[in-house]
């Protein structure tokens, strides 16, 4: 084996590892058919063929551009001051090896983080390169998701932006005061600015093409008065922006950019945008959408400002995903949590599921939250967690409640939920009856009633209701506290690259 062989697979070890703390990713979000002369397609719902090391599917070929980063993040184990080996691709060793790894099957896409190499506007000219690269020299037409450098040229992210299926930023840390701690050379303003310049390409992109500004969302949301993405809900925000949620800052109104005429001036965008959007079906501009991610428990934030902070990223930048990642502690610093310390795995998974709440259940982060209670008791789930502190609410009846009202039972889905409204035009429903159209009675039966009956003679007390949801939760909350590890899978066992 010659020394670039070695070279290039040490890099992917090197920078696959790197990648994945980067939870940023899931499906693709995106569908496109296969062409002549071309590699790949994409599909939205994804294809997931390998674990990493902590367990997460990884759909995609996932790696950094480089590791070798001029920020010193306290958190991030790529940081100047570590010492660790150090590693870069070149644009060329990228396409080579999502071209092989595509043919081999192992791969659907390509995932392309990178540490800040020498400066934003080098590292982004470079991921630049290596995307036009793939996508016109080796026609690579398979699903790529990017991370935008903050600070970068704005003419190379929206360059970007035609070339991708989705692009993201990370805030990474949700208050300006944890990242004045941790991460000294990232200010909220600065995260939030490339998020901005996304948003109003995809906007601009939806209105020449005859749509509305803002993204299409799960049918099941036109039914509910109180989702958080209806357009009296956007459009009427009043209270904290994102950046002041971030640096804490009471601001009377937040505008939002919601609709055509409130777009900015195409001025504001490169000179020729809007004559690269071109057809339905070419140069379409992040058609996937964005997203970003946060880390929690490196800092001192609560549930309630992590939910409510989620909730402004998706109306105010109609955001396609927020996603969190539980800080792992890798590096040695006083302001961190001591290395040893276990992930917060279980509070990463109820934000998840309130993350959920808020997208598809028709709940906002002032109704699950509060700054009297910020936090999520980690025992049930966050639907058990709000109908135990609004039991007035409850029981309901299965036969009479609305749809929006059956979502908020614990126990009760957006599937299940439907079914419930079409079977009781037909019929009276009694236990078994939902049981089988997929309720979990288990969570359920202390919330409703059936023939005006409840299943058992239950107490409605807090104390009483909570005592038994965490017996029936306490396995599965064992399982996301201690998830089973695997190796994570090597991509040269079977052969050479060269």
């Amino acid at each position: 084996m010659t020394e670039t062989e070695i070279s290039l697979e040490r890099k992917l070890k090197i920078l696959a590892d790197a990648a994945k703390y980067d939870v940023a990713c899931t499906s693709s979000g995106s569908s496109r058919r296969g062409k002549k002369g071309y590699l790949g397609n994409t599909v939205s719902a994804g294809i997931c063929h390998t674990f990493s090391s902590d367990g997460r599917c990884v759909s995609l070929l996932k790696i950094l551009f480089s590791n070798d980063c001029i920020f010193d993040c306290k958190y991030c184990p790529s940081r100047v001051a570590n010492e660790r080996e150090r590693a870069t691709f070149t644009p060329e060793e990228i396409c080579k090896l999502v071209v092989e790894f595509y043919r081999r099957n192992y791969i659907e896409g390509l995932f392309l983080s990178s540490a800040v190499v020498k400066s934003p506007a080098y590292t982004m000219e470079r991921m630049y390169e290596t995307i036009y690269m793939l996508r016109n020299m080796y026609h690579f037409n398979g699903y790529i998701h990017v991370k935008a450098i903050p600070g970068a040229p704005d003419d190379i992210i929206y360059a970007l932006g035609f070339l991708v299926d989705r692009m993201s930023v990370n805030l990474e840390l949700p208050t300006a005061e944890g990242l004045k701690r941790l991460a000294p050379n990232k200010k909220p303003k600065n995260l939030i600015r490339p998020i901005q310049q996304i948003q109003r390409g995809i906007q601009t992109q939806r209105v020449a093409l005859g749509k509305n500004s803002r993204m299409e969302r799960a049918k099941g949301n036109q039914y509910l008065s109180n989702s958080i993405f209806n357009e009296k809900n956007v459009s009427g925000i009043h209270g904290k922006s994102v950046v002041s949620l971030m640096e804490d800052v009471q601001k009377d109104e937040t505008n939002i950019e919601n609709n055509k005429d409130n777009l900015p001036d195409k001025d504001f965008l490169p000179s020729n945008f809007l004559q690269n959007i071109g057809k339905r079906t070419q140069s379409r501009f992040v058609p996937a959408g964005q997203s970003t991610q946060m880390i929690i428990g490196a800092s001192g934030e609560s549930d309630f400002h992590l939910l409510s902070l989620t909730q402004q990223l998706y109306q105010q930048y109609d955001m396609k995903r927020v996603f969190y990642s539980a800080y792992v502690p890798l590096n040695d610093d006083p302001e961190l949590p001591a290395i040893g310390t276990a992930p917060p795995l279980l509070r990463e998974h109820r934000l998840y599921q309130a993350d959920w709440l808020l997208r598809y259940y028709g709940f906002q982060a002032d109704e699950l939250l509060s700054s009297d209670r910020p936090n999520f008791n980690t025992f049930v789930d966050p639907k058990c967690d709000w109908a135990l502190r609004h039991l007035e609410y409850f029981p309901v009846d299965i036969n009479q409640a609305s749809y929006e009202q059956l979502l908020r039972v614990p126990g009760i889905g957006n599937k299940s939920a439907g079914r419930i409204v079409r079977a009781r035009r037909q019929a009276t429903l009694d236990f078994e009856d939902i049981k089988k159209m997929g309720v979990v009675l288990k969570r359920a039966v202390y919330f409703i009633t059936c023939r005006g009956k409840m299943k058992y003679h239950t107490p409605i007390e807090e104390d009483f209701i909570t005592r038994q949801l965490i017996g029936t939760n306490q396995k599965d909350n064992w399982k996301i506290e201690h998830p089973t590890t695997y190796r994570q899978l090597s991509l040269f066992d079977d052969f050479n690259l060269t």
